[in-house]
């Protein structure tokens, strides 16, 4: 090979009469279609409003009414939600296993007892009178020419006073 330099040269083609009137077509062209979109930008004056009633006054008794309402009915959501749960774990507390034992011997100590009074009264050996105190109310019973008379006293001293004709209580 042969140390022999090779001389191009870059001959540009954008400088043909073609060329500069395209370009200066294309540079009109951009113009005119800056200066139709700017015709946009003609408009009114911008003016700021606040959008918020509490800042520009408009409507704002009725906007003030309905944040009201909104926090009112959270309030009572929040209330009754509550007082849900609360129900809810006072009944999961009231139907467990020993709640139930409980208040089934409580009943059958109870049937027992007023089974006991009731012997007591009408049985094959009838007492004329008695006292019953239980749970700090106490129940006095006495049977006079054929009537028998209860007087409940309560814990807070209030009573209540019955009265049976013996002779009715047949069937």
């Amino acid at each position: 090979m042969t140390n022999e330099k090779i001389n191009m040269k870059v001959v540009p083609t954008f400088k043909s009469h073609k060329t500069i009137r395209n370009c200066n077509w294309c540079i009109a062209f951009w113009c005119a279609l800056v200066m139709c979109f700017s015709l946009g930008s003609l408009a009114d004056e911008v003016i700021f409003k606040f959008k918020s009633p509490s800042f520009n006054g408009n409507n704002t008794s009725s906007h003030y009414l309905t944040i009201e309402n909104q926090e009112h009915s959270r309030k009572l959501t929040l209330k009754a939600e509550l007082k849900a749960l609360q129900d809810e774990i006072e009944r999961d507390k009231e139907n467990t296993t020993l709640a139930r034992f409980i208040r089934n011997l409580e009943s059958r100590i109870y049937a027992q007892l007023s089974r006991q009074l009731v012997e007591n009264l009408f049985g094959e050996m009838p007492s004329d009178n008695g006292i019953l105190e239980l749970e700090g109310n106490t129940i006095e019973y006495s049977v006079v020419d054929g009537i028998i008379t209860l007087i409940i006293t309560d814990s807070d001293g209030n009573s209540t006073t019955i009265s049976l004709p013996i002779g009715t209580f047949t069937f």
